[in-house]
């Protein structure tokens, strides 16, 4: 058996010191549990800044319903006045109306219940649906999208419905 001069000389591989500093990993692991902690504390009291409402200027009851024309009725949700009936393809109008409406559909429930349409002082239109909960934050697609349900707030009910 012959064996090399090189093995017996070395035998065991030399180890390489670490060259990354390992403040770098703490500090990481530092940041991480800080951002965590603090998305939990977030979540658990609901102070977070999607949840701090600026205050109500004006809110609305309205309420939607289909024409036989194919149009869509706004209703006044504490009067039962028709304000106006928005006809044409009116995508966003729709659509903004469909988000709210599946979770009804869902839960069998009917459109007789209104819609709140509120306005805030910084500027936020949101389309809240108060029997489920959820709500369209309008402002969020765009000045233009959020327009189209601007007048709805201070409209006056047509003289005939």
């Amino acid at each position: 058996m012959n064996m090399s001069s090189t093995a017996l000389s070395n035998p065991m591989p030399t180890r390489t010191t670490d060259t990354f500093p390992r403040w770098v990993l703490w500090s990481v692991a530092g940041l991480l549990v800080f951002t965590l902690g603090a998305v939990a504390l977030v979540r658990i009291t609901g102070n977070g800044p999607d949840q701090l409402a600026a205050a109500t200027i004006t809110e609305r009851l309205l309420r939607f319903e289909d024409t036989p024309g194919g149009g869509v009725a706004v209703i006044d949700g504490e009067t039962g006045q028709l304000l106006t009936t928005v006809t044409g393809e009116q995508g966003f109008f729709r659509g903004a109306l469909r988000a709210l409406t599946r979770d009804r559909t869902a839960r069998k429930i009917g459109s007789e219940q209104p819609f709140k349409l509120i306005s805030r002082a910084d500027g936020r239109l949101t389309l809240f649906d108060p029997v489920s909960g959820q709500r369209v934050d309008l402002e969020s697609f765009g000045p233009t999208n959020a327009a189209v349900f601007v007048p709805f707030l201070t409209m006056q009910p047509q003289a005939n419905r």
